[in-house]
């Protein structure tokens, strides 16, 4: 399956009921975010999957994949688009063979042998961090840029910058081949969502990013 990662959001329910996380994410895809993963660490399999059918309905009227993270059952049973699986999470391989071909698989990768290890299982994309502490539930263990510039090298897949980017500090991110940026806080946060997301693009734009 063909997909942007340029500009891509990661989302963040805590403290948000779920009408305005659902306006939050609206914005969000209204703001020109390529790619949204659903990220619920919390939540009961029904309720993640009750979540994921309501942000399924609000990605494809933006034509923007929808990626589940970590719960490859949860991707299958509302029909997301991928899946994206960390270091601790089910192997690239077995996410692969259970998505199918026709399907995103992502992987979270911090080391170039990690890296090559996840292109060679099936992934199609990597993130990789993180290049900043991040305040969200997610152990952070960083990522110097110029691992992240020795596995752009490493492996034929986009590869994706993470980890407490926003508009204000990825310059550090110029000249490194990245095929996007993702962020949680810098649109999830936001006072105005699709603002955020449209002056992260910009300036990703304008630094050669994305």
């Amino acid at each position: 399956m063909k997909f942007d990662s340029s500009m891509y959001f990661i989302t963040d329910s805590t403290n948000y009921s779920e009408e305005e996380f659902l306006y939050r994410v609206e914005q969000a895809l209204m703001g020109g975010i390529t790619l949204l993963q659903l990220r619920e660490k919390d939540k009961s399999t029904r309720e993640y999957m009750d979540l994921a059918e309501k942000v399924h309905t609000l990605t494809k009227k933006y034509n923007v994949p929808l990626i589940i993270d970590d719960r490859v059952d949860v991707a299958l049973a509302i029909d997301a688009e991928g899946v994206h699986v960390g270091q601790s999470d089910m192997p690239v391989s077995i996410a692969r063979k259970l998505m199918g071909d026709d399907k995103i698989v992502g992987a979270t990768t911090k080391t170039v042998e990690q890296a090559v290890e996840a292109y060679a299982q099936g992934a199609d994309y990597l993130g990789v961090g993180a290049i900043y502490p991040t305040t969200t539930k997610v152990k952070t263990v960083l990522t110097s840029t110029e691992t992240l510039g020795n596995i752009c090298s490493a492996v034929p897949i986009p590869v994706n910058a993470i980890g407490g980017l926003n508009k204000d500090n990825i310059d550090v991110l110029k000249g490194i081949p990245i095929a996007g940026i993702c962020v949680v806080s810098a649109i999830m946060k936001a006072d105005d969502p699709k603002q955020a997301a449209v002056e992260l693009q910009a300036r990703a734009k304008e630094l050669g990013l994305c």
